[in-house]
């Protein structure tokens, strides 16, 4: 498998919220990462790291997966701990009152993905049947569409867009989105914060994700159109080939 995870703090932010990376237990699985933080005086950066540190360090120590239950049960239970962490952070820490994070995990095993995920960071399965979203965001805009109530092409364009109904840290419990799927040889995932998907419509992602490039070249292509378009917000994401041995990134 080759990975590689990338992130930019856009052209308007002054600083970087986002966090991230691909990660490897003892049995040398991959866990992809993307975390979108919020929260004022940097709170952000707070949620989003404490977030993906905690996951990895989890998975530093976890048990070799071999079946999807028992990722999907690792990925429950684990995001679940690690919302109680950032609650608990934020009650003993009055400058981040508030904060929170997106998040959105894979586990990659040689036959299948697992995938789960809070807010409006999202994830892409790239294969020989298409190219789809494996998430579903958790967004005030996403529930007027799937209630009618607005078309897609209106939510793109709508001035609540950014409102998110949940979010990591924020509440004592929150509920986990897991969804898994069938993984084979050449397949590719896309992880990515809000910064990438608000830039670019589901055909253009595709077109770069699809590319006969290394990942890296790949990556930073997206991450320039995304700066090219506004780069209002950071923009981060993975990309993941079932390939070859793996690189590892970090933020």
């Amino acid at each position: 498998m080759n990975g590689y995870f990338l992130t930019d703090k856009g052209q308007v932010r002054s600083h970087n919220e986002d966090a991230g990376g691909i990660f490897f237990n003892q049995n040398n699985q991959v866990l992809a990462v993307v975390a979108d933080g919020m929260g004022g005086h940097r709170a952000g950066d707070v949620a989003s790291n404490i977030a993906t540190t905690s996951l990895h360090n989890k998975w530093l120590d976890a048990q070799p997966i071999q079946t999807a239950e028992e990722a999907e049960d690792w990925l429950q239970r684990t995001i679940k701990n690690v919302n109680q962490e950032l609650f608990q952070y934020a009650l003993n820490h009055k400058e981040c009152q508030g904060m929170g994070t997106t998040i959105v995990a894979a586990i990659c095993t040689e036959e299948f993905v697992s995938v789960a995920h809070i807010g409006d960071s999202r994830c892409y399965l790239s294969n020989e049947f298409g190219f789809k979203q494996v998430t579903e965001d958790h967004s005030l805009v996403n529930e007027l569409v799937r209630a009618g109530q607005i078309t897609r092409e209106d939510a793109e364009h709508h001035p609540r867009k950014n409102v998110l109904l949940k979010a990591l840290g924020t509440e004592s419990e929150t509920s986990v989105d897991i969804n898994t799927v069938i993984w084979e040889e050449d397949d590719k995932l896309l992880l990515c914060s809000d910064g990438l998907s608000n830039k670019m419509i589901d055909d253009e992602l595709v077109e770069f994700v699809q590319e006969p490039l290394p990942l890296e070249k790949a990556a930073e292509k997206l991450v320039t159109i995304a700066n090219e378009r506004g780069g209002e917000d950071n923009i981060s994401l993975v990309l993941v080939h079932h390939d070859a041995p793996t690189e590892e990134g970090v933020s």
